[in-house]
């Protein structure tokens, strides 16, 4: 399992949010006498590791299994499975115990779902027969920290179950989420939401409050002040751009999963023939704590810094008589060889990628396309792209890119890059195009489109963007600033009211609202305030702001929040909460669907 990160630094009590997701598990696994055998449903296996250690889970005398459609193996007569309450999965479970039956074998059954139980699932079990011998429960898990500063609701395809199958479970779940942070830090005094599904989320949140109060007399001042949510349909330009930080590209070649990534042994320079290695990437590493946000083209430059002083330390430690002093910190700085060593091998297997002139080449299309200054250079571009059969993944992330930004293409281009892609791929992809339409992302042109305007309104291309001493969160896509961490630096700035105007142009409605009778607590215009007495809360603590992105959010922008919040004269620290951690691929992917 990946290595859990350490979330002592982290501005918000993350570590107590764990701790309770721990217990709440072992009691579950305790409540349950003997030994047994515990199947996890591979997905949430990976959610898991970043709240429990493995070997803890075998002290309760546990046997661990993947779920798959194969019957469970292991002589234990207790079999608990955790899983999240997905209607395919009964189907296997259902099998599992008939074909137990049918050897004629005596077990205990318990199906513990993920974060609560659903009617659809409990009625497949009784279909077939086997709801009866299995006892069920619920295993709260809405949570999972990420990292100091990252929540992730671990919500998969939330953005495509919301703009294509009209399935809005998914917001109940993060207004759950909200709420259950809620009860342990305070009512959040002061909401600001864009996008249909952010506005759902707070309706849902306030009635959640109705009817289950948080009783916030106990808390003088809730710890988090506001809570921006943003709907990943009101930018859809940024992640299907090339990420250009350290994190980011590691995320789009790699695929980052639960804080890790997982490549061949030789990569990290340990000569296991066909051996993978899971290498953790999270703060607990000091060195990735400092290169994760910045431009790859810096981390090079960091990184070989390092390197050099390292070597010049080593040249003195061999040629001079050294003090006890010295010589301890030179081994100090020996202890951080290991990560030095972890990412010069990532960073050197990274820029096999990133030098490709393909790669390159994309890069700069993806800037004329945002900067919507050659329609007819950015379609030739895409028609030859199809025509030269390219990854079709690499073909629909330029598209959404393009019909974005054109708020669609007229329906003469339309019908004929359809018509190619069909032609070039097959026509079994015909599903997946009809799910980016139905979702507005590649679509036939109905109205002009505004983005030129909201570009100059929000300033989303910087020139000259200094990618080694950054002024602006543009730097993060080298020249491009996400359009989705502007609105975040808007709204914590002056709010919704002085950028009505261009958030109408946007999808979706906007509110602002304030919640719970927090007279104590200092309202967020006075927050606005220059003066550095209004930048703390009463105890010396810079407020808080949680960011949540309902659809998903990428690495890049994450780095451009935290590059936010570090800069002078920001009076608040940055939490980022989430559905899924999400890449250009990653978010196309969710769309695929073949037919037959």
């Amino acid at each position: 399992m990946a290595q859990i990160p350490n979330l002592d630094n982290s501005p918000l009590n993350l570590k107590s949010l764990r701790e309770q997701s721990q217990r709440d598990l072992v009691k579950i696994l305790k409540d349950i006498r003997g030994k047994k055998c515990l199947v996890i449903e591979p997905k949430l296996g990976g959610s898991l590791s970043l709240i429990i250690q493995t070997s803890l889970l075998k002290e309760y005398g546990i046997e661990l299994r993947h779920l798959s459609a194969e019957p469970v193996q292991t002589d234990f007569t207790k079999v608990v499975y955790l899983i999240p309450s997905q209607r395919d999965l009964m189907k296997f479970i259902s099998s599992h115990v008939h074909s137990d039956i049918s050897k004629g074998l005596q077990r205990e059954y318990y199906i513990y779902f993920v974060p609560r139980r659903e009617i659809q699932c409990e009625r497949i079990l009784e279909e077939e027969k086997v709801h009866h011998l299995i006892t069920i429960g619920e295993y709260p898990l809405y949570v999972v920290p990420l990292d100091e500063d990252i929540l992730s609701f671990e919500l998969d395809l939330a953005y495509k179950e919301c703009q294509v199958d009209g399935d809005t479970g998914s917001l109940w779940h993060i207004a759950k989420a909200i709420h259950k942070l809620e009860s342990s830090f305070g009512v959040i005094p002061n909401v600001r939401a864009k996008g249909k599904a952010s506005v759902l989320v707070t309706d849902i949140l306030n009635r959640m409050q109705t009817e289950e109060p948080v009783n916030s007399s106990d808390m003088a001042v809730p710890e988090i002040n506001t809570l921006i949510l943003i709907d990943r349909e009101v930018d859809m330009v940024t992640p299907m751009c090339s990420q250009l930080t350290y994190e980011g590209l590691l995320d789009e070649f790699l695929r980052i999963h639960n804080g890790s990534v997982e490549l061949d042994s030789s990569i990290m320079g340990v000569q296991q023939e066909g051996k993978k290695i899971k290498v953790p990437l999270n703060s607990s590493d000091k060195l990735f704590k400092e290169i994760r946000d910045l431009n790859f083209e810096v981390v090079v430059q960091v990184l070989r810094q390092k390197a050099t002083s390292m070597k010049q330390d080593y040249t003195e430690m061999t040629t001079t008589n050294q003090t006890v002093s010295e010589l301890k910190d030179f081994v100090k700085k020996l202890n951080s060889l290991p990560e030095m060593t972890r990412h010069i091998n990532l960073a050197q297997h990274l820029s096999t990628f990133t030098s490709k002139p393909s790669f390159l080449a994309k890069l700069d299309m993806e800037h004329t396309i945002v900067e919507a200054s050659s329609y007819d250079i950015c379609f030739e571009y895409i028609e030859e792209m199809i025509q030269k059969q390219e990854s079709l993944i690499n073909v629909l992330r330029l598209l959404i890119l393009f019909s974005v930004t054109n708020s669609g293409l007229p329906k003469k281009h339309f019908d004929y890059l359809r018509r190619e892609l069909l032609h070039s791929y097959g026509f079994e992809h015909m599903a997946t195009l009809n799910n980016l339409e139905k979702a507005g992302l590649f679509k036939r042109q109905e109205s002009k489109s505004n983005w030129l305007t909201v570009k100059r309104a929000l300033q989303l291309v910087v020139e000259d963007t200094d990618t080694a001493n950054p002024n602006d969160i543009a730097y993060v896509f080298s020249g491009y600033a996400p359009l989705s961490i502007r609105l975040v630096q808007h709204a914590v700035r002056s709010g919704w009211r002085p950028m009505e105007e261009i958030l109408k142009l946007l999808p979706g409605p906007h509110t602002e609202t304030k919640r719970g009778g927090f007279t104590s607590s200092q309202s967020f215009d006075a927050l606005q305030g220059a003066s550095s007495g209004l930048d703390k809360i009463a105890d010396g603590r810079r407020s808080l702001v949680l960011v949540v992105f309902v659809g998903g959010v990428t690495f890049a922008e994450i780095s451009a929040l935290r590059f936010l919040s570090a800069q002078e004269g920001m009076a608040y620290d940055l939490i980022i909460g989430t559905t899924k951690i999400i890449n250009g691929h990653s978010l196309v992917e969710t769309f695929f669907e073949s037919f037959g």
